[in-house]
C-alpha cells in the first residue's frame, strides 16, 4: 500500500508531509515493513508530536527496534 493513501485519512497537514522524489536504493516503499512504519508514524503524529527527532524515537520504542 502506498504511504501517500495512507496519509489520506491521518490528522497531518499537507505541508507536514514531505516525500523524497528520489528513489531509494534497496527500499521497497511499497513492502510490508515499509506500512507497518510508515503507521506507527502516523499514529504518533495523530497525538500531536511534530518534531520529527522525537517521533523516530517514539516509532522505534513502539516498535521495539534496538
Amino acid at each position: 500500500m502506498s504511504i501517500k493513501r495512507l496519509l489520506s485519512g491521518s490528522e497531518l497537514e499537507p505541508e507536514e508531509v514531505e516525500f523524497s522524489p528520489q528513489p531509494s536504493i534497496g527500499f521497497d516503499r511499497n513492502g510490508s515493513l515499509t506500512e507497518l512504519i510508515a503507521r506507527k508514524i502516523i499514529e504518533i503524529g495523530a497525538t500531536g508530536v511534530r518534531d520529527p527527532v522525537e517521533i523516530c524515537k517514539l516509532a522505534i520504542n513502539r516498535l521495539r527496534i534496538s
